[in-house]
């Protein structure tokens, strides 16, 4: 059987062919890839022409396109669809792609090469590249001496192996910790859909006639909010913050005590002081000192406000308020405050309907885009379905892939990943995709979402939007291959449409008698908008400040007790208020320790000032138009990385960003 990595997909926008590929294909993809990659580089290296920009730096932006394609399609199903196959064949490829990475960064002779590359005369565009591939190579190490990069390549495989472990090790002790009950009568509370949809993963996983809560990545589950049985609340909170950290196999915290103190090793190595001063030297925020002054300013008011919530709360509940209170109170006071209940909009907000008549139809009414579903494209799971996306002109812009529902071998959470990036060097256009992780409705019910839900959906529809706009010339800049606390900066902004006029009209309607969300319903939830925001933010800074807590740790310091530590870190940052727990402990903190977040989980709220800051903007430019939408498209998301993103963010709003936005979205101003 022929290999379908080794070539080019002849499918559509050069969509994988999923319906071809095997697990048995991996590894010997990886394996030419590697070979072909290398025999690449060599190429460049040994040409006898001095070096330009052309037999350099276009030779490196072409080579590796084995690789690339392999592992795109692995990568993405390592969290989307990780069979055991895919998990033991992941332990095996993670720390060879990482040896191979160390071998093109750490090649003395082709970052010399790269440094003799004229620059005179290049193209903007051109110039970046050169200046961008030069900074990639010192930051990797490779101006580090022969024996320091021995210990910098053990560092890396080590590091790449353990976080491998950690993913694998959170999947199966989150699926472990789904609480599983007897009866319906203990989900009181919950609507006629969602018990259904708990019956239905119990009898998945072999409990035909109980009732399972599977867990979501965040410590905040959702059923908290309505389930009234308040022990059967506690068990499911007691089941979200002690994943990873129960003491048995699936234990995560000393993988994570080990990844800290190895990346702390390789900053000293590569002459920083802490893994957050490393990793924040080549983002957007001017320094790490910046950063962390920010997170502390907002950290009191914060927590201010959420004591000043707690207070209502226990007011309503008539006792003091635990963890798993907190989201159930919340909502009686919201409702009594506002006369909003969030849950029971769920009937307004049906999956397809979201879909089509409220993320695309926005997108149309923004952008001037229409969207095709390719039933003959298939995708790596019959979850998967596939658009074809079109400009207002008819020409094809790319493909968008959605993978809506939960199950064992997918990853909790929300993300977007690319299986083709756009590049007018390669004739390529974007294949990108959205994983959610909507619970399976019963046979033949809807998929109805919780409010939080449809933020999701069109969150990540932005990253979607970052990926197919792009318009750039090389690999290297495309879509969403921005600075970690520029990326989340679209996705937001593309939140703001989720309740404006004309598109909530069009989606939010009852799934059964058409009935749209009444216009008094939507101006209470206006209303009712800065509610909460102190626990969302106190939770949020809880996570960012233990994420820069665990990588600002010197070289050598040994942490003998990772709990006792997260507790320390959140006392001294001030933001240890025990009702509100971080949105992410330790334990399950995938972001920062399988996900690429490590010291930049600060990245939501650092963008979020860009975010807050554009809705303003569309706001008093008019809102919903063609032309608002084409010169955010065409001065940001189209841009890429092929310009300094904050200097993209200055071409479309004349400024810089002005931070007040967001202090009063917050309730911090």
């Amino acid at each position: 059987m022929s290999n379908p990595f080794l070539e080019p997909s002849t499918l559509d926008y050069q969509l994988p062919p999923f319906a071809a590929i095997r697990d048995e294909h991996y590894l010997p993809a990886f394996e030419a890839g590697f070979a072909e990659h290398l025999a690449e580089i060599d190429r460049i290296t040994g040409s006898g022409e001095p070096a330009s920009f052309e037999n350099t730096l276009i030779a490196l932006e072409r080579a590796g396109s084995t690789l690339d394609r392999v592992s795109r399609v692995f990568f993405s199903n390592s969290v989307s669809h990780a069979t055991k196959a895919v998990q033991e064949l992941e332990q095996q490829i993670a720390p060879r792609l990482a040896e191979h990475e160390d071998n093109i960064k750490l090649n003395r002779a082709l970052f010399e090469r790269i440094r003799q590359v004229p620059v005179d005369g290049l193209d903007p565009e051109s110039a970046r590249l050169v200046e961008e591939y030069l900074r990639g190579f010192v930051r990797a190490g490779a101006e580090l001496d022969d024996d320091a990069q021995v210990t910098l390549r053990r560092l890396n495989a080590e590091l790449s192996a353990l976080s491998t472990e950690f993913s694998q090790k959170l999947l199966k002790d989150t699926n472990d910790s789904a609480l599983l009950l007897d009866t319906a009568e203990e989900l009181d509370g919950l609507s006629p859909d969602a018990i259904s949809a708990a019956a239905t993963a119990a009898a998945d996983a072999g409990h035909e006639g109980k009732y399972l809560l599977t867990l979501i990545l965040p410590t905040a589950q959702p059923a908290l909010e309505q389930l009234t049985n308040r022990e059967v609340r506690r068990r499911l909170h007691e089941a979200s913050v002690t994943r990873g950290a129960r003491g048995n196999e699936a234990d995560t915290l000393n993988v994570a005590t080990r990844m800290a103190a190895l990346r702390a090793e390789r900053a000293a190595l590569l002459g920083f002081d802490t893994h957050a001063a490393a990793a924040t030297d080549s983002q957007t925020a001017p320094s790490l000192e910046a950063i962390l002054d920010r997170m502390r300013e907002l950290a009191a008011p914060a927590v201010r406000n959420a004591r000043a919530e707690a207070a209502e709360l226990e007011a309503e509940a008539g006792h003091g308020i635990e963890p798993w209170d907190w989201a159930y109170y919340a909502a009686k006071v919201r409702k009594a405050k506002f006369d909003v209940d969030l849950d029971a909009l769920r009937p307004y907000f049906e999956l397809e309907r979201v879909l089509h008549d409220g993320v695309f139809y926005a997108a149309n009414r923004l952008y001037g885009l229409t969207f095709t579903e390719c039933p003959d494209l298939l995708g790596y799971h019959p979850d998967v379905r596939v658009w074809e996306v079109f400009n207002e002109d008819g020409s094809g812009l790319g493909l968008f892939l959605g993978d809506f529902y939960t199950r064992d071998t997918k990853s909790g959470g929300a993300w977007m990943n690319s299986f083709v990036d756009q590049s007018r060097l390669e004739g390529t256009q974007a294949v990108v995709i959205n994983n959610l992780n909507i619970s399976t409705p019963g046979a033949g019910e809807p998929t109805l979402l919780s409010y939080d839900q449809v933020v999701t959906t069109f969150h990540e529809f932005g990253h979607a939007l970052h990926g197919l706009f792009s318009d750039v010339t090389y690999p290297l800049f495309a879509g969403t291959s921005v600075p970690r606390d520029f990326v989340e900066y679209p996705s937001q902004v593309n939140e703001m449409w989720i309740l404006w006029p004309e598109i909530v009209a069009h989606y939010a309607r009852h799934h059964e008698t058409g009935e749209a969300l009444p216009q008094d319903v939507i101006d209470r939830i206006h209303a009712a908008g800065a509610w909460g925001e102190g626990f969302e933010t106190t939770a949020y800074l809880g996570a960012t400040l233990l994420d820069l807590a665990w990588h600002s740790l010197p070289a050598g310091t040994v942490i003998e007790d990772p709990l006792a530590f997260e507790a320390s870190a959140l006392a001294d940052a001030g933001i240890d208020f025990a009702p509100v727990p971080p949105r992410y402990r330790t334990s399950y903190f995938k972001h920062i320790f399988a996900g690429g977040y490590a010291a930049s989980y600060y990245a939501y709220i650092w963008s979020e000032m860009l975010d807050a800051d554009t809705v303003e903007w569309f706001k008093s430019s008019g809102g919903l138009t063609r032309e608002n939408g084409d010169h955010f498209r065409r001065e940001l998301l189209a841009r890429g990385n092929s310009i300094d993103p904050l200097e993209a963010f200055r071409r479309f709003r004349g400024r810089d960003a002005d931070l007040q936005p967001l202090l009063v979205r917050r309730g911090l101003a």
